[in-house]
């Protein structure tokens, strides 16, 4: 096991990498701690939360409500959880960003902490404090930034993950490679999926690198004024769709980055001509890379997107593999290209 402590701006957070879940014990007490998980996860693993109080939650985005919010919270009532209670969301990045949402507000905030059991939760979800719930199509248009107290990676918890889950987390994997690390993008290059899900120690410092580099860019910038919005890489158009479309997270944000990348090579300026080989990673992992849909309806549900900025949408964009950047895009110019670049 590896112990790593990350200083945000209000506290410290310890990840534990390569944990084991029995090591919860040692991190928080029985009695006074209530674990917050889905049905999926809950029959999977139902040994782990014997002993445990455990709030089991409907599993799947179109349960990530308002009212799955007032159903933790009915729970935690009836469960008699005061201020000194403790919370642990175990499961996907459904049920910890609204596990952090629901402790974050009950009793005015409740300490808490996650157990991610999904690539995408281990690799982005889980980590850097957005906490939050979906209104309608509108994705994560409610929440707050509010950091955990740890982190624990037990990575046999992907033993059971559905393969189209693993594909799922990969296109965030790949996202931070475009952003941040083309180095990462070679080894993604380099291996298959099947690699990842074979190798134990291939898959640790994958899971370990993405999540080095999304916490060292959430230090900087905790609270999105600047490259933390470098993050939302592929997710404007990505987040307009998913919903719409009824899509797993890593689908819509893989085409998100297509449409993305499209864009970086139409704006002739950035000098970006590496969209093909995003493309063709994508698909090498089993990602989608296009979709049929109402382009007006997407720029609807788009417009409401949290990077609006007026009459602008500040784009994440690509001047190569490795390196983005934030481009305000007129929204009048933007709904020209939308058929275009998707």
């Amino acid at each position: 096991m590896l112990r790593v402590e990350n200083t945000f701006s209000e506290k410290k957070v310890t990840y534990y990498f390569d944990a084991n879940f029995s090591l919860l014990y040692e991190l928080t007490e029985q009695a006074t701690t209530v674990l917050i998980t889905d049905e999926n996860v809950f029959a999977l693993h139902q040994n782990k939360f014997s002993g445990w109080k455990t709030i089991v939650i409907k599993a799947g985005e179109e349960h990530k409500q308002q009212s799955t919010v007032d159903y933790i919270i009915s729970e935690l009532i009836r469960l008699e959880a005061d201020r000194k209670t403790f919370i642990v969301g175990i499961g996907g990045g459904v049920v910890t960003d609204i596990t952090g949402y629901a402790a974050s507000v009950y009793m005015r905030g409740l300490k808490f902490a996650f157990i991610p059991t999904t690539v995408l939760a281990m690799v982005d979800a889980s980590i850097g404090g957005k906490n939050g719930v979906d209104v309608g199509v509108y994705k994560n248009l409610v929440g707050l930034i509010k950091q955990p107290d740890f982190l624990l990676f037990d990575y046999s918890l992907l033993q059971t993950l559905p393969h189209a889950q693993w594909v799922n987390g990969f296109a965030e994997v790949i996202k931070h490679a475009c952003i941040k690390d083309a180095s990462l993008f070679a080894v993604l290059e380099k291996y298959t999926l099947h690699d990842f899900k074979q190798n134990e120690k291939l898959l640790a410092e994958l899971i370990e690198t993405n999540v080095n580099i999304k916490t060292a860019v959430v230090v900087m910038d905790e609270f999105e004024q600047g490259d933390r919005k470098l993050l939302n890489f592929g997710h404007t158009v990505g987040h307009a769709i998913e919903n719409m479309h009824e899509l797993l997270h890593g689908h819509a944000i893989s085409i998100g980055i297509v449409a993305a990348c499209n864009l970086s090579e139409q704006l002739t300026s950035l000098h970006f001509d590496e969209a093909k080989r995003i493309v063709m990673l994508l698909a090498k992992y089993h990602l989608p890379v296009d979709i049929e849909t109402d382009y007006e309806k997407v720029f609807e549900v788009l417009k409401m997107d949290k990077k609006r900025a007026k009459n602008e949408m500040n784009f994440i964009l690509l001047t190569k593999i490795g390196n983005a950047i934030i481009q305000p895009i007129p929204l009048d110019i933007l709904h020209k290209q939308l058929k275009e670049i998707l």
